[in-house]
């Protein structure tokens, strides 16, 4: 289990370091069109071929992997930073306002995650820029994806408030946001850490959902789900098997976060 463990570390590490190196492999970039040969299979020229307006897969399979590992653990901040102050806030003041955080968390999380995620972006403007389309995207994830870790935090801010460290804290003259700031937030980084890993692997899904529904980031920008978003067109994988590259590798980033995330829950 253990070199199972390493191999996903690697094959993460490796995933991302190529998409940061997008601008020297594929010097081209992702929006360039080659009129001459739209729909080509790979060549030396295109790795992976080209779409059907000429542009090159392999480029755009580099960039959209960025895009989707760089909005994933943006939208996992802000959503952790959400679950620390709903989350952790309500915990360490208990009494009525813990009641009513567990009351409005428990609401939100008992909507369907994907249908709230669409019906969200789908009131938004949808003819927008490429770059505004990203931001909207990776708010739209942290600022609804907060409810499930806020319902973590809670329990455990609520168990450090009375723990021993604390109330010393508070006999010693430490009250209000010092007291929080100081003495529970600092405590509570494991659990954030936690939570911030495990929302890495959700988000990524998440967008890749709401590309292939042409909800997230827009064209001529890629992202794993606009390019899985291409595969309705295809006429046969037999025949054109290299199309399914953004699959292969979404399936295997995300089963290699999740090898990673049971090592943190055995290290717990």
């Amino acid at each position: 289990m253990k070199a199972a463990r390493v191999l996903a570390c690697v094959i993460v590490v490796a995933v991302c370091a190529l998409s940061l190196c997008a601008n020297w492999l594929a010097p081209g970039g992702y929006a360039k069109q080659f009129r001459e040969a739209p729909g080509a299979p790979p060549s030396r020229e295109h790795l992976l071929g080209t779409d059907e307006v000429g542009r090159d897969r392999f480029a755009r399979v580099l960039y959209g992997t960025r895009i989707s590992l760089l909005l994933a653990p943006a939208a996992a901040l802000v959503s952790t930073a959400l679950a620390a102050l709903v989350g952790g806030l309500a915990g360490y003041l208990g009494g009525i306002w813990l009641k009513v955080a567990r009351a409005f968390t428990d609401l939100f999380l008992s909507l369907p995650w994907l249908f709230l995620l669409i019906t969200v972006r789908a009131l938004l403007p949808l003819n927008v820029s490429p770059l505004s389309s990203v931001l909207i995207t990776f708010l739209i994830l942290g600022l609804l994806g907060w409810a499930a870790s806020a319902r973590v935090l809670s329990t455990s801010a609520n168990t450090l408030r009375n723990s021993d460290f604390v109330l010393q804290a508070r006999a010693s003259g430490a009250h209000g946001p010092r007291l929080f700031l100081i003495h529970v937030l600092p405590n509570l980084k494991p659990v954030l850490y936690a939570q911030f890993w495990i929302s890495i692997p959700v988000f990524i899904l998440s967008e890749a959902n709401l590309g292939v529904l042409g909800l997230g980031v827009a064209e001529p920008l890629p992202s794993w789900g606009s390019l899985l978003r291409e595969l309705e067109g295809m006429l046969s994988f037999r025949e054109e098997p290299w199309r399914l590259v953004p699959l292969g590798l979404l399936i295997v980033v995300l089963t290699s976060f999740q090898l990673l995330l049971e090592k943190e829950e055995v290290t717990a």
